[in-house]
């Protein structure tokens, strides 16, 4: 009988979510630069490329990968010959406080995401608890513990289908996918859960992503059953979508398949599709009543040695002086350094604005938007001298219904988020002659370097989902959509799928 001790239990969650805050798993860490090397898209490959900076600096700083630090899942199989010294709290309460300690710790705060009385107040529980946890009473006399932290971005944008018995999976995913747009931060994986019941379909999709990624040497031996083969189908028919990094076109969209299945009614093809992110995070670790999970850190030299410079090309702004005139010259795809002030909103502040306006209050006192630019970020706290902790882009679609009264009643000039817009608001900001412009997300480390200056200056109340006032030097950004309403989330991608197409006519032949 093996006794495991409460305090080794939420001491291994604590390290394993500070662990995952910083290190990429090393697999997907090459499966990127794999993908980063074979890429022909320019813009897909400096997406890339600054994922990759990003990772090292996340792993040599000890900061979070990506400023949405997730909503915790945890899988955790009770092996049933194990004890625990102590029985004043449940498997879920010791992951909730061994959750609580690593979001809250000071040298590594995490961002507190979680909020309680979804359908309501939304009130911030300030320590990113309670955790999604899944238990599972197995053989044995340890406990095996798989946990995750999974962004807002990627995980939106799951999947749920009952399929007809005679329906085809692989062309479901091909047909879904593209609804997805890039709001799940490509190059990712896709994780698929098969059979059960849609409950069942779906805790599955989100195991399959605790798995390494292997699909390469998959590719070299051969599949050997059914899901293997499938995995293989829907891997090549996914990247031929040319969708690419950040969903502007490309050779990779995905690094790796995952599915999982288990039996299903006769009648039933229950099918859940869950993204993960370009900040893929996950650990998983045994007990054995020894102690602690011991996480043994990759060596920094194990991390590709990439750079990005920007193009000669490359169009340097001060957005101090900044006029609606001036952004008329920018053109889709290009690349753009932005220095000076920038205000900060999501979806709370967007929210609050409008009510605001609607009232006749004007906007709050210290926001003037004319002639600015907002940037849809909730950033992480910072710690020693940093101005501001992590702070990469939010997905710009959530704030959609919100940016036609934004372009048209505060002289707003432009945003800066990632993921594509939707086609009424593209619509608006052609009309408006604005533009929107898209940071790399999965980089919010490397982004936060280019921040010199921050603070609140409004609704300071709403945590991460303040107004803050960025000043910045030199921040990377692309023009996604310009004042003309060119898209570079339509363009790129359909680009791509046709020179895909062309290069798989031409190796036919």
């Amino acid at each position: 009988m093996t006794v495991i001790r409460q305090q080794d239990f939420i001491d291994s969650i604590e390290d394993a979510l500070q662990f995952i805050s910083y290190y990429h798993p090393l697999d997907y860490v090459k499966a990127v630069e794999q993908a980063y090397l074979k890429e022909k898209s320019q813009a897909a490959k400096d997406a890339m490329a600054q994922i990759l900076i990003n990772s090292r600096m996340s792993a040599e700083g000890k900061r979070p990968l990506c400023q949405d630090t997730g909503i915790v899942t945890c899988f955790v199989k009770v092996g049933m010959a194990v004890q625990w010294d102590k029985h004043d709290m449940t498997v879920q309460e010791m992951v909730d406080e061994g959750t609580r300690r690593a979001y809250l710790n000071s040298d590594n705060p995490l961002r507190a995401s979680i909020v309680a009385d979804p359908a309501g107040a939304r009130k911030n529980t300030k320590d990113n608890t309670p955790a999604v946890v899944h238990i599972d009473m197995v053989a044995g006399d340890k406990i095996e513990v798989m946990i995750a932290a999974k962004g807002g971005g990627s995980e939106n944008k799951s999947k749920m289908v009952m399929l007809n018995p005679s329906d085809d999976i692989a062309d479901w995913v091909v047909k879904t996918l593209p609804t997805m747009g890039a709001g799940w931060c490509p190059p990712g994986m896709l994780g698929l859960g098969i059979g059960g019941t849609a409950e069942k379909a779906a805790v599955l999709a989100k195991e399959s992503l605790m798995d390494p990624v292997d699909i390469q040497e998959l590719i070299e031996r051969g599949p050997q059953t059914t899901d293997e083969k499938l995995r293989l189908e829907i891997f090549e028919r996914v990247n031929k979508l040319g969708i690419g990094a950040q969903g502007l076109g490309g050779l990779t969209t995905v690094v790796d398949v995952k599915i999982k299945s288990v039996p299903t009614h006769a009648a039933s093809k229950p099918v859940a599709m869950i993204p993960n992110c370009a900040a893929t995070r996950h650990a998983h670790f045994f007990l054995d009543g020894s102690g602690p999970a011991e996480l043994n850190p990759p060596k920094l030299e194990e991390w590709p040695d990439v750079t990005w410079e920007v193009g000669e090309n490359t169009r340097r702004v001060n957005m101090d002086n900044l006029t609606k005139a001036d952004i008329q010259e920018w053109k889709v795809g290009e690349t753009v350094l932005l220095s000076g002030k920038m205000l900060t909103g999501r979806d709370a502040a967007h929210k609050r604005i409008q009510t605001m306006l609607e009232n006749g209050e004007g906007l709050p006192e210290g926001v003037d938007l004319t002639n600015r630019f907002i940037y849809y970020v909730g950033p992480v706290d910072a710690v020693g001298s940093e101005v501001v902790g992590p702070a990469g882009p939010t997905t710009a679609t959530r704030m959609d219904k919100f940016t036609d009264m934004m372009l048209d009643q505060t002289g707003l000039i432009g945003m800066i988020g990632k993921a594509e817009r939707g086609p009424a608001t593209v619509k608006s900001i052609a009309q408006h002659k604005a533009v929107y412009l898209m940071a790399v997300g999965g980089a919010a480390y490397l982004v936060s370097k280019a921040i010199k200056k921050a603070r609140v200056v409004a609704f300071e109340d709403l945590g991460m989902e303040a107004i803050y006032e960025f000043e910045v030097e030199d921040m990377p950004v692309t023009v996604a959509v310009d004042s003309t309403g060119a898209n570079a989330h339509e363009t790129g991608p359909a680009i791509w799928k046709a020179n895909i197409e062309s290069l798989d006519a031409e190796l036919s032949k």
